[in-house]
């Protein structure tokens, strides 16, 4: 299912089967481990659902089970009387049936409205949204990461023209709209297949990493202690190269080989053929990329439709 569970343990269960949800409600009720809060992928910070359970209370309310639905303003709460009911309820909710909540005796509860930033200058405005959109169009940040690059995006030494209450408004209304749009998309897209590329490759003994570091020289820096201990080679793309592919353009590959000791090294033979590796790879998922066979040559991913749906 398309949701993550967070525990009172720390724990984050992220796109569990029904059975795993239906364990966690039965477990909970222990000292430190009593309650369960349900988010859906992606997340909304107005919507969930959660449930809280003390087993050593002995009243007739031990379990109350809370959802929300949009804003403060559409907050309910139950008191169902099983973990099997519970759990009913938060699978039907993790589902999308549209009868979850039938069947439970729900009451609102008063909430404050939520209080409002000051709004934006339009320039300002206009100038974040565009960034904001690109960064969503990549499809790697969550709404934490979205709302730091709002905030601190037009700093200007003492000036800073976005407050954090501001950035994080206009992140989550941009995260909605890109969230509702990927709604629409079906089967698996393009950047969904260089994930599974990339996945089969390290299989194979290449570590394959996507938006990894902030460019080149950073990446080939770094790469090396983010893999298998055996690895034989590599392959990544950095931010930059996301944007490219997310504006349109061709998604270029780095990549190379690891010398004896483990070392980003640098060797004709061996390096063109972790360009080869990484070409199949890629053409198994269905992608077309443009390389001349020679180690000299970044591989590009061309003819991309670029849809990363949000994942957090």
């Amino acid at each position: 299912m398309a949701i993550r569970i967070g525990t009172e343990l720390g724990e984050a269960h992220v796109r569990p089967g029904h059975g795993e949800l239906e364990r966690l409600a039965e477990r909970i009720g222990a000292d430190g481990d009593r309650f369960l809060v349900v988010e859906r992928i992606p997340s909304d910070p107005d919507v969930y659902v959660q449930v809280w359970h003390e087993a050593a209370d002995a009243g007739p309310r031990t379990y109350q089970l809370e959802y929300r639905d949009g804003d403060p303003g559409r907050h309910f709460r139950a008191y169902p009387h099983s973990a099997r009911e519970v759990g009913a309820v938060l699978a039907g909710w993790a589902r999308g049936d549209a009868d979850w909540d039938l069947g439970t005796v729900w009451e609102h509860v008063p909430l404050p409205a939520a209080r409002t930033a000051p709004p934006l200058d339009a320039a300002v405005r206009g100038e974040l949204e565009q960034r904001v959109r690109l960064a969503l169009r990549c499809g790697y940040d969550g709404r934490p990461e979205l709302t730091e690059l709002a905030e601190d995006y037009l700093v200007d030494g003492p000036v800073r023209p976005v407050s954090g209450a501001q950035a994080a408004e206009l992140v989550l209304r941009l995260w909605r709209e890109r969230v509702a749009e990927q709604a629409g998309w079906v089967g698996e897209t393009d950047p969904e297949r260089v994930s599974r590329a990339f996945a089969a490759l390290e299989d194979a003994g290449i570590t394959a990493r996507e938006d990894f570091a902030c460019c080149r020289g950073c990446g080939r820096a770094e790469i090396r202690g983010v893999g298998a201990e055996g690895a034989r080679g590599f392959v990544f793309f950095h931010r930059m190269c996301t944007e490219g592919a997310a504006q349109g353009g061709d998604l270029i590959l780095i990549y190379g080989s690891f010398g004896a000791g483990g070392e980003t090294g640098w060797d004709e033979a061996s390096t063109a053929a972790v360009g080869r590796e990484v070409v199949a790879a890629l053409a198994a998922v269905g992608l077309r990329c443009l390389w001349d066979g020679s180690a000299h040559d970044a591989i590009r991913v061309t003819d991309l439709d670029w849809r990363k749906r949000l994942a957090r």
